[in-house]
């Protein structure tokens, strides 16, 4: 069994991927032997997603493991294929490269897709069956949807940890995003952005980097969002799951759930964003 604390902070959970499954596509594909591929994929993303409005951010890696450095395309473009079928859902996607303040850059695509099934992500360069993408009717999702009003919590503040020490991981200081609990952030008349992350637990992937990116537009938010972090574990041993994870059913982190005034979910950015993405995001 891996857990949740091996999974982030060993292997490949080390770079904060999105899930317990299999994250590399077809490593051991019958294209590994094509002369046209030139990497691997590999997903930083949910595998399930619903249908509507779905980002899609995945990361490029070799045999010798996960790729970085200024030599690696500015963008990417890949194919939405319905792996049923072999039809092509939609072709000619593009997707920027992202990596302010993290070690491994992605590319996140954004596709609509109407109809629940299994698709491929198929990225130029790649291997012929892609990335898996499987989208599911959202009755039976239990994490909170884009669409859906954000369910109040009483997230551990400096006034009441609620139980959570240490309350936040940032080091050398804990990050200021913990006067108020969620549920004051929903009652008051700014939209919310509500990030549930552990910056100790995956600090060279992608949950410090997230914290880190809101940090950076701290000010810029300040008369525009009210800006709530809650922990994923209990306490430094990374081994108790926090109240706000289970409330969510969250079953990856990083997560950030984005609303409007009125508390509706408008944007939810999972697994993987970066400064860049977050200022396109919430300040655009």
């Amino acid at each position: 069994m891996i857990t949740r604390r091996t999974f982030l902070t060993t292997g490949l959970g080390a770079v904060g991927f999105a899930s317990l499954s299999p994250l590399i596509a077809s490593c051991s594909s019958s294209s590994s032997d094509s002369t046209t591929e030139r990497w691997q994929i590999v997903q930083r993303f949910p595998q399930i997603q619903v249908p509507g409005r779905v980002r899609l951010p995945i990361s490029l890696a070799d045999q010798t493991g996960l790729l970085s450095g200024a030599d690696l395309p500015d963008t990417l473009t890949a194919s939405l294929v319905n792996a049923e079928t072999g039809a092509v859902v939609v072709e000619n996607l593009t997707a920027p490269r992202h990596d302010a303040g993290m070690p491994i850059p992605y590319w996140p695509f954004r596709v609509e897709v109407s109809e629940i099934g299994v698709y491929s992500l198929v990225v130029e360069g790649g291997p012929a069956d892609g990335a898996g993408v499987q989208v599911v009717d959202p009755a039976t999702i239990g994490v909170p949807l884009v669409g859906s009003l954000l369910p109040p919590f009483d997230t551990p503040t400096f006034d009441d940890p609620r139980g959570v020490d240490p309350l936040c991981t940032r080091t050398p200081e804990p990050c200021p995003f913990h006067d108020v609990t969620l549920t004051e952030a929903l009652a008051s008349s700014l939209p919310v952005a509500y990030l549930i992350g552990t910056p100790a637990h995956c600090s060279t992937g992608s949950c410090a980097p997230a914290l880190d990116g809101l940090l950076a537009l701290k000010d810029e938010l300040a008369d525009r969002y009210v800006v709530v972090h809650a922990e994923v574990y209990t306490d430094d041993t990374a081994t108790t799951v926090a109240p706000a994870v289970t409330n969510y059913a969250m079953t990856y982190e990083p997560a950030l759930f984005i609303t409007n005034a009125e508390g509706t979910i408008v944007e939810r950015l999972d697994a993987v964003f970066d400064e860049v993405e977050l200022r396109e995001l919430l300040l655009s």
